[in-house]
């Protein structure tokens, strides 16, 4: 059974590739596809899509591609079935945009679990079901990666940073793929558009979330784009920069240095960011009534739990934070720091040096250290105990 897979397949350019493989014949106008799977979050989306479209062929799958165990049952379903995986289309991204101090850590995550992670394990997944196809058959007539990427991986992007570098990962990963699988009569496709009229911006950044600055003149029909996409695929390209502007753009950052671009970007650009008012936590705590806050917390710097866990062990461990102050609860409990003595520091061969005469005097391991003179152990970690050890110094 031959079959195609199209995430991101409920909207926006995922939806019009959808709509162009559907149409699609093969020669005396045969089926390339004997099924579509199409996967999104939108069950809804995809039985609409799937009752309108061809409900023999089209096979839905609701998954959340950032969760792990959407990715083991698609993974499944591929080892029940056992087909032949002839076209892969990586569709499903997301972009926030705004200055990285005011988004949030959901929100780096999401688009480094979508537009990374869960394209490159999609391609993980269904590569043992494409090369054995492709190793049977010649390069024009072998299976076909479709990885949608974007015109903001060709450089930095202020205001949309993490949306721009992950499509430079797509943008490398697909290239990359394209000359590791031309052995396997396998092509894999980076198509680079610039802003596409879909509702893809307004899913991260609200309902009237717009295109804005100069990028508003360069938008362009997703109709169009999954028409030259899948065009593109079909011909083996390794990669397909949709416009003349966006061409421009590509050759541009090419030869000319990444600050000049960022320059002239920012200038040309309406949405120069802001810094949002943020809260110190000094403030916040003084809107919060007496009465509800934790003694521990007004002794000191706020921390949870876990955090006030991690940093008691740390501050134990680390030798970096052996001699940092730690805020404790109760303001009687400041004990001063011991340093060691140079005396206290004993060589491998069992001897110690003194640091008033530089002479080498012999070690009585029978003499208890003294209460005010802790030994390594207690203020260094083995190993570097071992080292300081050694290793005296000059000094010594």
């Amino acid at each position: 059974m031959d079959i195609a897979i199209i995430t991101g397949a409920s909207s926006g350019i995922g939806e019009h590739i959808l709509r162009k493989i559907v149409t699609e014949r093969g020669a005396y106008g045969s089926l390339p596809f004997e099924q579509i799977w199409i996967i999104a979050r939108s069950e809804e989306k995809l039985q609409a899509l799937k009752s309108e479209l061809d409900p023999k062929r089209i096979r839905p799958f609701a998954l959340d591609l950032t969760d792990p165990d959407a990715l083991r049952a698609l993974s499944e379903a591929l080892q029940i079935e056992t087909p032949n995986v002839g076209l892969l289309v990586n569709c499903a991204g997301v972009g926030y945009s705004g200055a990285t101090e005011s988004m949030e850590p959901a929100q780096f995550r999401n688009t480094v679990m979508l537009n990374c992670s869960a394209l490159s394990e999609m391609v993980s997944i269904c590569l043992p079901y494409m090369i054995p196809t492709g190793d049977r058959c010649p390069y024009a007539m072998g299976p076909r990666i479709l990885n949608i990427a974007s015109s903001a991986g060709f450089m930095p992007q202020p205001g949309f940073a993490a949306y721009a570098a992950s499509k430079a990962f797509v943008i490398s990963f697909s290239r990359a793929l394209h000359a590791e699988l031309r052995m396997h009569n396998i092509s894999s496709t980076t198509v680079c558009p610039g802003p596409v009229a879909t509702d893809f911006i307004s899913h991260g950044n609200g309902a009237d979330a717009s295109f804005r600055g100069i990028k508003k003149f360069f938008v362009v029909r997703p109709e169009r784009l999954a028409d030259k996409s899948v065009a593109a695929a079909r011909k083996g390209r390794a990669i397909l920069v949709y416009g003349i502007s966006q061409k421009i753009f590509h050759v541009a950052s090419k030869i000319l240095p990444t600050a000049l671009l960022l320059f002239f970007a920012q200038r040309l650009s309406s949405d120069k960011p802001q810094r949002p008012s943020v809260a110190s936590p000094e403030a916040t705590l003084s809107t919060v009534p007496s009465s509800t806050v934790p003694d521990s917390v007004s002794a000191g710097t706020p921390t949870s739990d876990a955090a006030q866990n991690i940093i008691d062990t740390t501050s134990k461990s680390s030798p970096k934070r052996r001699n940092a102050k730690v805020s404790s609860a109760d303001p009687t409990d400041v004990r001063p720091f011991a340093t060691p003595s140079a005396s206290t520091l004993q060589s491998t061969d069992q001897e110690r040096v003194t640091a008033e005469s530089g002479r080498v005097m012999p070690d009585h391991t029978s003499k208890s250290p003294s209460s005010n003179s802790p030994t390594p152990s207690e203020n260094t970690s083995d190993p570097a105990s071992l080292i300081l050890s050694r290793y005296p110094g000059k000094g010594a």
